[in-house]
This record gives C-alpha cells, sequence and structure tokens, in this order.
C-alpha cells in the first residue's frame, strides 16, 4: 500500500509540474521578455538579462538571434547554447531586404 501512495505522489507532482515543462519548450522572444522571462532560459542570469534590455533600448529589437553577440557578455558560444531557447518573434528581414532598408545596394547571389 505504501508503493501505491508513493506512485500517486509522484504521479501528481508531474501533473502539476507538466504545464511548466511544456513553458519551457517555447523559445522565449528576445524582443518582448521583460528581465523575469529572460531569466528563464538556462544560460542567462540577472545581468545578462539587463544587459539584454539595455542593448535593446538602446539600439531597437533585435534583427537576428545573432544580434545576441554584440549584448556585452554574450559570446559565439553562449550563442550557440541560447539559439534554440531563443526566437525574435517571427522570420527575419533577409540579409538583401536588410541591406536595402540600410541605403546599401542588395547584394546579389
Amino acid at each position: 500500500m505504501l508503493c501505491f501512495f508513493r506512485f500517486l505522489r509522484f504521479l501528481l507532482v508531474a501533473l502539476a509540474l507538466s504545464p511548466l515543462a511544456a513553458l519551457a519548450l517555447e523559445p522565449v522572444n528576445i524582443n518582448t521578455a521583460d528581465a523575469t522571462a529572460l531569466q528563464q532560459i538556462n544560460g542567462i542570469g540577472p545581468a545578462k538579462a539587463s544587459a539584454i534590455i539595455e542593448y535593446r533600448a538602446a539600439n531597437g529589437p533585435f534583427v537576428s538571434v545573432d544580434d545576441l553577440v554584440k549584448v556585452p557578455g554574450i559570446g559565439e558560444k553562449s550563442l550557440e547554447r541560447l539559439r534554440p531557447q531563443v526566437t525574435i518573434g517571427g522570420a527575419a528581414a533577409p540579409k538583401s531586404v536588410r541591406a536595402s532598408k540600410s541605403g546599401a545596394a542588395p547584394k546579389k547571389d
């Protein structure tokens, strides 16, 4: 009987935590997330969350997830660990479109 109650307790805990696990699978939008949401990303603590928000406030929204390397404290290795956990919310414009918006001629392939 004790084994049954242990199993039941385990099952209840698993069910209670399952919505949290589902939320963790969704990438975090680095263009709209506040510090609390950014800190849910594995590898982002309070200092990096603040740095991301400060960069975004000074430079506008991220055009690409790759722009995270422009944030102080985030390098190429960090970016590779963060990449599956973050999004910019929607598809980024192709490089040729971004180039034309900045005034440069589009690159021909």
